[in-house]
């Protein structure tokens, strides 16, 4: 049994455990998490299966919801596996976790109920008041594996909704994001049907998720996601937004990667940064 996300331990307690050498990565290291340091005041690591990113934005957003998003709460919101499969034919090669080979109708039923999870979990917490009691409720979600991996299915296929609105818009020639480009630039998807064997199908099996990806992460979930990539610390890219240009009524969640693939979380902003 693995904890899916630890208890809290100060910043740079953790730091001077994983970083002690004097090699320039371990000092470029440490200069990130005292930069990191000034705004938050512990962190907490998130379990390093290939699902941590979605692990570390998902408890994000949930620990600071105080309702639920527009996009949650819209009447075609279930309906959307039934939607998607009655147009595209080929979805029903969605590999469900380690559930290979499941019949179109069961992808659809199976897809659903974990929509209706994942509205059902994030009311609940949006709901609570006390941000103590939040917390607990966040900790004791993503104690329970096998709801906490029917909410990764859920933005799985909130990604692949995502991308093929992306795509048809930018067929049809309407203005898209520029990571839309580079998404379906790529060889390997270059269109959803391709993304979705590729790369959603391998998310959390064999693959976390890539750069662009965490960009189709974001506008499905219509959030910020702010991540200090301590590698890149003294560069431009120290603090990187996905989306780079969010929309402003968009909620903010941060992350703390050191390489890109494995993401952690820090917590309890200090007082000086909250005023």
């Amino acid at each position: 049994y693995k904890l899916s996300v630890s208890p809290e331990m100060d910043i740079m307690e953790y730091c001077r455990k994983e970083w002690r050498g004097n090699t320039p990565a371990a000092k470029r290291m440490r200069k990130g998490y005292e930069a990191v340091a000034q705004k938050f005041a512990s962190i907490r690591r998130i379990r390093g299966d290939n699902y941590c990113a979605f692990r570390a934005t998902l408890f994000q957003a949930l620990s600071q919801a105080a309702h639920l998003p527009r996009w949650l709460q819209s009447e075609d919101f279930t309906m959307l596996p039934e939607n998607l499969l009655s147009k595209y034919d080929w979805i029903k090669e969605w590999q469900l976790r380690q559930k290979p080979g499941k019949r179109m109708g069961e992808i659809r039923d199976e897809i659903k109920e974990y929509l209706i999870l994942l509205r059902q979990k994030w009311k609940n917490i949006s709901e609570i008041k006390c941000p103590l009691e939040k917390q607990e409720a966040c900790d004791k979600l993503f104690k329970n594996e096998e709801e906490e991996y029917s909410l990764y299915e859920a933005l799985k296929f909130l990604m692949l909704n995502t991308a093929i609105e992306l795509y048809n818009a930018g067929k049809s020639g309407r203005r898209v994001p520029v990571f839309s480009w580079l998404l379906f630039a790529r060889d390997t998807s270059s269109n959803p049907c391709q993304l979705m064997h590729n790369h959603l199908n391998h998310i959390g099996h064999s693959g976390g998720l890539e750069q662009v990806e965490m960009f189709l992460l974001a506008y499905a979930l219509q959030y910020t996601i702010q991540v200090y990539r301590l590698y890149k610390y003294s560069t431009d890219e120290f603090i990187t937004l996905y989306p780079n240009d969010p929309e402003e009524d968009w909620p903010v969640v941060t992350l703390i990667t050191e390489d890109d693939r494995h993401y952690n979380i820090p917590v309890r902003m200090c007082q000086e940064t909250m005023l």
